[in-house]
């Protein structure tokens, strides 16, 4: 006999159909008392603000500049003083009043090789300073990407509260009605596996978003529990935007900020200004002092210009320039690594986001109406015994996974979007959200 439960129907009326699925069986986003609510914009303040992966990149290029510093230092002149030890002739130890001498000296660097190890050491210093720009950039797309994610996912989950609710209850009444032999065990087991796969749903959803969650204080360095305060417009205004420019300037664009390409091309530039260096230290330096002598020179209280360099009999520094060679070319090889992964992840992106654009809003608004009218037809027609349980198990489990993967269809659009901007390294959709 079909189940017609017309107390419960009365007492329990159909959870609320797409669109407004995002709001729980009170109308209410369901939020936790330890939950923050935070604006992306207020995120990405905090990111900059207290994120402690950049406050220690920072250290790398005070570090870098601190090496600047050394590299313009000098050697030390040197001072050397000799005195009487023994006097054999008058018989005297320390005899320092007869015999005495003194030499001042400094190295002299030649061969430029001062200038060039300056010139590595800043170079060193735009890495650094590239290498922070990579993590800014690396991390801002994490949280924008996590910040999107969470959104979409808590309405997945408050969509999934809603139907594994209205399940229960009419879980419960069957439950009733199978006491009293009005309806068959079959029809309980169905509508208990529908409810086992709707609760594991929510639990995948659940940690989902705890792993969001935590992602969040992690780039925030905030304990508290991050939820995305983000109204349905704003989310529909960032879904709609188009980029405005095409796909070949997306790609000029990145060359020319792509913190990682650029990272590449000052890495070449370095590897060949240290291979500079190190054939700058084949060339001998000139040690020049002035040498004083009381007794110990051919004329009394003599002063001496003194000079010492190496005989450059061999390449003191060959190994260091072949390797630092070899060094360069690997760099000039990774420019154009770099050059063809970033087209490659420009055009894959660009593309994917194309399709999930043209794909969901292939779908229009009247066809979600239609949609969200025949789910309120079914389950009234199911409340008052037109459908069987048949129809209707199999109707929601359609319909379920249709909205789920709307949903996962505009996160996608989102991300897409925004991997693109992180790609180029600037805005390249004409939405305020994205700046």
């Amino acid at each position: 006999m079909l189940f017609n439960s017309t107390a419960f129907a009365q007492q329990k009326s159909a959870p609320t159909a797409y669109p407004t699925i995002h709001e729980n069986t009170a109308g209410k986003t369901i939020l936790q008392s330890s939950d923050r609510k935070m604006t992306l914009v207020e995120c990405e303040e905090a990111f900059r603000k207290n994120n402690l992966s950049l406050l220690a990149q920072q250290y790398d290029i005070s570090q870098a500049e601190a090496d600047v510093i050394q590299a313009k230092i000098w050697e030390l002149p040197q001072v050397e003083v000799a005195v009487n030890a023994y006097d054999p002739q008058n018989k005297k130890a320390f005899h320092v009043g007869a015999s005495k001498e003194a030499t001042i000296s400094q190295l002299l660097y030649l061969g430029g090789k001062k200038r060039n190890e300056v010139e590595f050491a800043r170079s060193n210093v735009e890495l650094s300073k590239l290498q922070f720009s990579q993590l800014l950039a690396s991390l801002r797309a994490q949280l924008r990407t996590t910040f999107y994610s969470l959104y979409f996912e808590q309405h997945k989950l408050t969509d999934i509260n809603i139907q594994l609710d209205y399940l229960n209850n009419l879980l419960t009444a069957y439950k009733e009605e199978g006491k009293k032999g009005n309806v068959s065990l079959r029809d309980q087991v169905r509508l208990q596996t529908m409810a086992i796969d709707l609760t594991n749903e929510k639990t995948s959803a659940n940690n989902n978003i705890i792993g969001m969650q935590q992602q969040l204080r992690v780039l925030l360095s905030n304990q508290e529990d991050v939820l995305p305060n983000l109204s349905d417009a704003e989310a529909d205004q960032e879904l709609a935007v188009k980029p405005t420019i095409g796909i070949d300037k997306v790609f000029d664009l990145a060359l020319k900020n792509n913190a990682d390409y650029q990272f590449a091309l000052k890495t070449a530039e370095s590897s060949q200004l240290f291979t500079k260096w190190q054939k700058s230290l084949n060339t001998p330096d000139i040690n020049l002092g002035i040498a004083y002598s009381q007794n110990g020179g051919t004329f009394h209280n003599e002063l001496n210009l003194k000079a010492a360099i190496p005989l450059p009999l061999w390449k003191q520094n060959k190994g260091n320039i072949i390797k630092a060679k070899y060094a360069e070319q690997e760099a000039n090889k990774n420019i154009e690594v770099q050059r063809q992964l970033l087209e490659s992840q420009i055009r894959a992106n660009y593309q994917a986001w194309e399709n999930q654009y043209n794909q969901y809003f292939s779908i229009t608004t009247d066809d979600l109406h239609h949609m969200a009218e025949v789910y309120d037809g079914v389950f009234s027609n199911f409340r008052k015994g037109n459908i069987s349980l048949v129809e209707f198990t199999d109707f929601m489990d359609s319909y379920r996974i249709s909205i789920l993967k709307l949903y996962d269809m505009k996160k996608e659009i989102i991300l897409n979007a925004e991997q693109l901007n992180y790609l180029a390294q600037t805005s390249i959709f004409n939405s305020s959200h994205v700046n």
